[in-house]
């Protein structure tokens, strides 16, 4: 099947978004898969801007009947049982981005008041973590014991839901001063004090998202933004092919690249966007899935035979964030 425009090539990754969703509402990784709260939303969020909104509002009503009675969810389910017993405040907090974002397109407000208990007691659980200093740590084990660790990337997605989470508290006819308050020590933290965050240990550093969340997420803007994407560029891009999803990994991933796109195109820098995306797009699958990743230099596949749900999503976010629909004539797309 010979693919000629990116609205085309979009709508099918939907429908393999789609087809993978169970009739619970849950999106799992793939099938038979793991379905984690923060891939859920980035799914969701996928469906939305193509249109498939009732998917959408199926995928958030699953969140609302699986959310703990604390404000949390469990880090992984199957069969819509909890699979690892943690609970993430990065994805307690990031259903506010995903409500907030399905408000923008359908201007459903019966969806937003059914959803703000929901978005109010994820947030809650999040910043009962948060640190005199700012940092909220990562996640509770399953005695409800908090770790002490902030991981840069996901407090900078928590520092974007929070404001998102403010939006709705508008919306919705009340306020929400505290995570204001929240939201600057966070993004003060992030910005002044990375020694603060988890990027030292474990090789933390190494780790793509790292590098370039604070800009995606538009914590760190302006040309400090432009310097830290260019500062590390060298290290996690591989020319022709993407971004590493860690160093000491020799292949990239699709959804990372399509997150370096999104960040490039928070600073501007639309063509480079467009390179990227260039890059990508020949990595679908005749069923309309993307491939997780690729070795290089070999151009293998890797994982073997993955197709995950959330690299499709992440395809979706940047071609509509780089350049909406058009002619694929100009793009090195590869269709079967």
């Amino acid at each position: 099947m010979t693919v000629q425009t990116f609205g085309e090539l979009i709508d099918r990754a939907a429908d393999f978004i789609a087809s993978q969703q169970l009739p619970s509402g849950a999106i799992p990784w793939y099938q038979e898969g793991v379905t984690d709260p923060w891939d859920h939303v980035e799914c969701a969020l996928a469906l939305d801007l193509c249109g498939r909104h009732d998917e959408a509002a199926k995928a958030y009503e699953w969140l609302r009947k699986k959310q703990n009675p604390d404000g949390s969810w469990w880090y992984y389910y199957q069969d819509g049982q909890p699979k690892e017993m943690a609970k993430d405040s990065n994805h307690s907090s990031y259903v506010a981005t995903g409500v907030w974002h399905h408000y923008l397109l359908t201007r459903d407000t019966g969806f937003l008041r059914k959803m703000w208990p929901v978005v109010e007691r994820g947030m809650n659980f999040a910043l009962g973590m948060q640190q005199p200093n700012g940092v909220v740590w990562w996640a509770r084990d399953y005695k409800d014991e908090a770790w002490p660790s902030a991981s840069l990337t996901a407090s900078s997605c928590i520092c974007q839901s929070l404001l998102d989470g403010i939006n709705i508290a508008k919306e919705v006819g009340t306020d929400r001063p505290e995570w204001d308050k929240a939201s600057q020590k966070l993004g003060r933290a992030i910005r002044e004090k990375p020694e603060l965050f988890d990027t030292a240990g474990d090789n933390r550093r190494g780790y793509a998202m790292n590098w370039y969340y604070p800009v995606l997420t538009g914590i760190i803007d302006g040309e400090s933004a432009r310097e830290r994407i260019k500062g590390d560029w060298d290290e996690f891009m591989v020319d022709g092919w993407g971004c590493k999803c860690s160093l000491d990994q020799p292949w990239v991933t699709v959804a990372e690249t399509c997150e370096v796109i999104l960040a490039l195109v928070r600073i501007g820098a639309r063509e480079q966007a467009k390179t990227l995306l260039d890059w990508v797009l020949p990595l679908h699958d005749s069923d309309g899935g993307f491939w997780t990743g690729v070795k290089v230099p070999e151009g293998i596949v890797y994982p073997p035979d993955e197709k995950t749900t959330w690299t499709s999503a992440g395809v979706i976010l940047a071609t509509k964030a780089s350049i909406g629909y058009g002619d694929l004539s100009n793009t090195n797309l590869k269709a079967e």
